[in-house]
Parts: structure tokens; sequence; C-alpha cells
């Protein structure tokens, strides 16, 4: 029978919706314009946090950015980094901006009085590893780690938020003194996109063998050595929070915490298990992820989802150390079916590091992989990784990688990257160029003590946040312009 000419012009029409359906699916980002959020820091005059080893801070540079998107209104964007970083670890203060146009221009928010510096208190002389989220209200919620020297004599975890432009005080969580052997450490705060008014602040809380009163070589086989994976929640908005509780007490050290909420409510959170038993011999190192089905009040035994193998990441050239985010784990959930993707860089026996990805589409019972996803070449490090599943399912990707470093030029070339997949990590798109190259060497440097560097230090994460659609917002922390500067750049996608 022959079709009637509506039936053939119907068929037409759906050929052509598919074929374009398919070219929008297939086509690159749209990347947008490459903008400096900060201007010069208005703390580089400050006296507090100096110490007998490090007299002065590197001034004017924002390392380790993160950055945030109101549900409620797109065009809100909220980024957030540290601010003038001491060469022993923290920094003057933490800075924040706010987009009110997606990401084409920022203006700097005024200062939450976390450290001395910034108004704050007095024994807190520095402040770093900070976090920013929204919940599904459009609350902000600020987090960071107020300490008073690279000793961690104290260390405390504080927490504020805003529904608009101005910050709350901050509230400390937690507040411990390091002679007694207990340290806070790499906090974050995730909002939940789920529930209005609730968000999930978690951190590393180390305990010391006897606070600290055992001899160095009993310490490291004490089963007493332990890091608890701590959690407090607000469900007011910010203005009230839980007392911290471990989210399991094990002899295990669970550090970079950090947790998703999927689509049905229920809580992840992934971290890297760095050993369990004592830690002389202990038999961890691996990637993990725990699960509360009630907003956090109860959590599950850890599930383990790949072992972990470190390789310090260096400078082709010289092998100068880098210190970046390498084993440190990024989550994301997809919104449109629940999968949970996980990421970190991996040397997977070899001694260069790769960014390394895992799936799970039951809920974190099994996973995938490791698999890796960058794609510099056997010879190219990569790190610096970020991972997010957009509001339509495609999951986005960034890393850095040396792949276009020349030996021997004095320059530590350095560029990032952007990969994304409409099949749920089955199969790639393209791989774009978003950032660089630029110059490490000219990251501040961060020291375990003088004369003995721990590595070129731009940050443990950087910051990658979905906006609306396909639409994502990369805030990374480079020396592409005057020295270490927090960047933005939006990719809009079909």
């Amino acid at each position: 029978m022959r079709a009637s000419p509506l039936a053939s012009a119907a068929v037409a029409g759906l050929v052509l919706s598919v074929c374009l359906t398919a070219s929008a699916a297939a086509a690159p980002f749209t990347l947008g314009p490459d903008v400096k959020v900060n201007g010069g820091s208005t703390l580089t005059g400050c006296p507090f946090g100096a110490s007998p080893d490090f007299a002065a801070a590197y001034n004017n540079t924002e390392v380790e950015p993160q950055v945030a998107v109101d549900p409620t209104n797109p065009a809100r964007i909220t980024g957030v980094s540290q601010q003038d970083r001491w060469p022993d670890g923290g920094a003057r203060g933490l800075s924040s901006w706010q987009s009110s146009n997606g990401g084409t221009s920022w203006a700097k928010l005024a200062d939450v009085p976390w450290s001395a510096c910034q108004g704050g208190p007095q024994r807190f002389g520095r402040v770093t590893d900070p976090w920013v989220s929204y919940d599904r209200a459009g609350t902000a919620y600020f987090i960071g780690q107020p300490i008073d020297s690279a000793a961690l004599g104290i260390s405390a975890i504080s927490v504020t938020s805003t529904t608009g432009s101005t910050w709350r005080p901050p509230q400390i969580l937690i507040e411990d003194e390091g002679s007694r052997g207990i340290t806070n450490d790499k906090v974050s705060v995730t909002g939940d996109p789920t529930r209005a008014g609730y968000a999930y602040a978690t951190w590393l809380r180390f305990t010391h063998p006897a606070e600290g009163r055992n001899g160095p070589v009993a310490d490291q086989h004490s089963f007493a050595f332990r890091g608890e994976p701590m959690f407090s929640r607000t469900t007011d908005g910010g203005a009230t929070w839980s007392v911290p509780k471990p989210m399991r007490q094990s002899n295990s050290y669970f550090q970079g915490n950090q947790i998703a909420v999927a689509p049905d409510g229920t809580l992840y959170n992934v971290a890297a298990n760095l050993f369990r038993g004592a830690l002389a011999g202990g038999n961890a190192t691996y990637m993990s992820v725990s699960r509360s089905n009630d907003a956090g009040l109860h959590w599950s035994s850890p599930v383990q989802i790949a072992p972990i193998s470190f390789v310090q990441l260096f400078v082709p050239d010289d092998h100068f150390p880098i210190r970046a985010e390498d084993y440190l784990p990024d989550i994301a959930i997809s919104p449109t079916n629940g999968d949970i993707y996980v990421l970190w860089s991996d040397g997977l026996g070899t001694p260069i590091s790769k960014v390394v990805m895992v799936k799970s589409t039951d809920g974190g019972r099994h996973w995938s992989g490791p698999t890796v996803v960058s794609t510099g070449g056997p010879s190219v490090q990569s790190y610096n990784h970020s991972i997010e599943v957009t509001a339509n399912g495609t999951v986005v990707l960034t890393y850095w990688d040396d792949r276009n470093n020349v030996l021997g030029d004095g320059i530590a070339t350095t560029d990032v990257w952007l990969r994304h997949s409409h099949t749920g990590g089955t199969s790639w798109e393209p791989e774009q160029h978003i950032s660089g190259p630029f110059d490490h060497y000219n990251a501040p440097i961060s020291y375990f003590a003088p004369g003995d560097p721990r590595g070129l230090f731009l940050g443990d994460y950087m910051g990658l946040e979905t906006i609306a659609g396909n639409s994502v917002i990369n805030f990374l922390s480079t020396t592409i312009s005057d020295g270490a500067d927090v960047h933005a750049i939006r990719a809009n996608h079909p």
C-alpha cells in the first residue's frame, strides 16, 4: 500500500527530528570567555598567621577554588577560594565572589570572619579548605577550616550560609586542640537538591593514640590511630547544625570525604580509606562509599570501590614535586537515573598518574572500572579532576595534564581539558581544550618545612558545577595571568 502524503511528511519530520537530536548530542561544548574572577587581595598587610619558619604568605594568591550554582536562579553563581596562601599550609583568609549573570562577571562578597585577618578570633591565624554548595531552595552554604598555624595546634570546622549575597556570621561546628593529638581536616559541604533547607558537612577527624602521649614507634602500631569521617547537618537553612558525630567508628582513616545526594534523597559519602588497623602495616588503601537512607542519621558500612595506588606528581623537566588533587575523590550522581560516578587520579601500578572513573548503577553496591578517562597518553600524567552530571544526564569531566610540556625549556606547561559523554561513560565525545597553556612553575610552593618542598600548589581540588540543561561552569586556579588567580569558564551545550 502506498503511504499517504501526510504519513510521508510525518515520517520525514520524525527522521529530521532524530537527526537533529543526534547532531545536537554529538556537538561539542561552546566555550565562553576565560574570565578572571578575583581582584587584588585586601589582606596582604595582615600580621596574623606568621610562623618562625615562614614570616610571609604568598600575597595575591587565590588557590583551591570551588563553585556552586543556585538551582532557583541559575544566573546566580557563587565561588570561593583560599586568599593569600601560606607556604606551609592554610591562608590568611577565604574569599567569595558572586555572579548574577551566569558567570559573565563577578563581584567580591564581604569577607566572612573566618580568621584573625578577616576579623575573626585571633586564635585562628589561618584558614583553609573552602567549599560551597546550594540546596534545593537556593540557600548557599560556605564552609572552611580555621586553624592557628600549619602545626595545627588548633583546628576547627566553621560554616555560614546565605539566601542572597550577605553571609551569616560563621558557626563553629567543632574545635580541637592539636596538643591532644586530634586534628580536623579536609572539609566539604553539600546542599541537598531534594530537600529544602538541608545541607551536610563532612570532614576527617584524626585522633592520635593516647592523645600524643605514646612514643612514635608505638603510635604507628596502635589500633587507636584512626581518621573518622565526621558528619553534621542542618535542616533549617543553616540557622542551626547538629552535633558532629562520626559516620563510622573503626580503625580506619577516611580522607577526602564528600557527600552527594541521589534523586531519591539517598546520601552517598565517598572517601579514600588509607588504612585499616594499625598505621604500620595497615591493609586498606581503597576508595570507598557509604550510604544513608535517612538524610545522614545512620550510615552503612563502607563498600570498597577499588584499590588506590599512590603516585607522586612532578614536573617532567626536573621532577620537582607537584601537590595537587590525586587520590582525593570527586563524586557525581545522575539526576535522570541515579547512576553514581567517582573520579580520582591513580597510577594503576605505573609511575604515571592517570584520571580514572568508576560507575555504579545499583546504588553503590557494585562498581565498574576503574577506567582511565584522561587521554594524554601513557607517558602523560593527569590530575586535578572534577566530574558532574548535567540535568539532561550528560557526564562532564575536566582534568589537567602535561602533554604539551617540552622537556628542557624551563616551563612546566600545563593545560586543562574537558570530556563529555551522552551514554553514561560508555562512549565519549571528542576532548576539548578549555584552558592553558600556563606555567605551573609560577604556582606557590607548598612546604613541609623550610628547604623541604611538598610541591607546586594551586589546590587539592578545582570547581566544576552544572548550571542548567547541559551547561557547566569551570572554576579553576591557574597561573595564566599575574600569579595564582581564580578563573571561570562557562561551557554550554545544546
